[in-house]
């Protein structure tokens, strides 16, 4: 029986995605239209499609037709469905700060809201489902995100040396992360106006002078206001930008996300695999809705010493894995030289995505060629082989079973 199909995934035209890197990557003519997210997975939202021999399905339609079968016996007598979302992301303007929350915070928000009756697709909805969304990136090139809240030192260090933010520091020093953050979370937006205005007119013309560099948090504060525009109302999402951990992150290089790490994408390309949510509370940096007292909730008030993650080699010394405590996901690379082959079984779905090369996969007699930007679903039960036509790198969405 076949166990092996081509899968397509869905575009979400964010604005602050890019216009070429994912139609390049996908084979496809770029439009006006920012290509911001590819989705490969099962979400309800944006479900990928699955080429059968007879037709084709919904991936979430494709997996209820039999669970078991398609998932296995464990993964879907654990999770009951595809427990994970597989993307590729091209961040052209900087993402909301943004915290998830823990699975039974999600449940408990996600029956609440429902029971207030906020339609699901309103934007002031926080819980769009009843799943948590830690989460993985790996970059596909120089990627910068913020990532926690800076050590003490670090932070207290951060707050003497701009001027404009000083008179935070004694606040840090009695009240710690959770009493700076919630004050100027809690502010007015007049209030946080006349804080954080001096400092945006003081650095946006060195931004514009590109004396800032990106290593530099002004460099971003600049950067927010001058996309906005500078009589534009001041994001409090500003003073994240000072408080977290600026991280640049190299091609190959992972960094995991837990639910209550508040965090943003600000710049680069990456793939993510995050359970099977989409349930964001934010921070600032955006227009979007900001339920403030919701996100105090769920933020974890602690220091944040951000490990970047190389990858294991596994036993084959093919496959390059990105191990972190999420029980839902874990992403491997796979590199393979010209003519070079692997066998590899599944024990539950898994999803295959070429980002270079063209490979053969051979299932019984059959054989499939995939090219760079496709995809391909495994499910429970298949044997099959890749077999690299080009130098092939292959990167595979699973969820472990150990």
């Amino acid at each position: 029986m076949k166990r092996v199909f081509p899968l397509r995934g869905q575009i979400q035209h964010y604005a602050w995605g890019g216009f070429s890197f994912i139609p390049e990557f996908l084979g496809m003519n770029p439009d006006e239209k920012p290509f911001a997210e590819y989705w490969m997975g099962a979400h309800k939202t944006a479900p990928s499609i699955v080429s059968t021999e007879e037709e084709e399905m919904k991936l979430d339609t494709f997996i209820q037709t039999d669970p078991e079968k398609v998932l296995g016996s464990k993964i879907s007598s654990e999770f009951g469905r595809l427990p994970y979302l597989f993307k590729i992301l091209d961040v052209k303007e900087m993402l909301s700060i943004q915290v998830h929350p823990s699975k039974s915070e999600a449940r408990k928000g996600f029956l609440k809201e429902n029971e207030t009756g906020i339609p699901l697709t309103a934007p002031n909805r926080n819980y769009k489902d009843d799943n948590h969304k830690p989460e993985i990136m790996v970059a596909l090139g120089e990627f910068w995100l913020l990532h926690g809240f800076k050590s003490k030192e670090a932070l207290l260090s951060q707050l003497k040396k701009v001027p404009e933010l000083a008179f935070l520091a004694p606040l840090f020093v009695k009240e710690g992360y959770k009493g700076l953050y919630q004050f100027v979370m809690k502010l007015s937006e007049k209030d946080a106006d006349i804080i954080l205005r001096p400092l945006i007119d003081r650095i946006i013309p060195l931004f514009r002078e590109n004396k800032l560099l990106k290593s530099s948090p002004d460099f971003w504060a600049a950067k927010s206001c001058v996309k906005r525009g500078s009589e534009a109302q001041l994001d409090k999402g500003i003073f994240s930008i000072y408080f977290f951990n600026l991280l640049k992150v190299q091609k190959g290089e992972a960094v995991f996300q837990d639910a209550g790490i508040p965090h943003a994408y600000l710049e680069g390309q990456t793939l993510e695999l995050m359970a099977n949510s989409d349930n964001v509370l934010r921070g600032g940096l955006t227009e979007k809705h900001v339920d403030v007292e919701e996100l105090l909730k769920h933020v974890e008030y602690v220091e944040t010493k951000p490990k970047i993650i190389k990858g294991e080699l596994s036993d084959n010394q093919k496959e390059t894995i990105y191990k972190c405590k999420a029980k839902d996901f874990q992403i491997n690379q796979i590199s393979l030289d010209t003519d070079e082959s692997l066998d590899l079984s599944s024990t539950t779905v898994e999803i295959f995505l070429v980002m270079n090369g063209e490979v053969e996969v051979y299932e019984g007699g059959s054989v499939y060629i995939y090219h760079r930007g496709e995809s391909f679903l495994t499910i429970s039960g298949a044997r099959f082989s890749l077999r690299s036509k080009k130098g092939t790198t292959l990167f595979k969405a699973t969820t472990p079973q150990k």
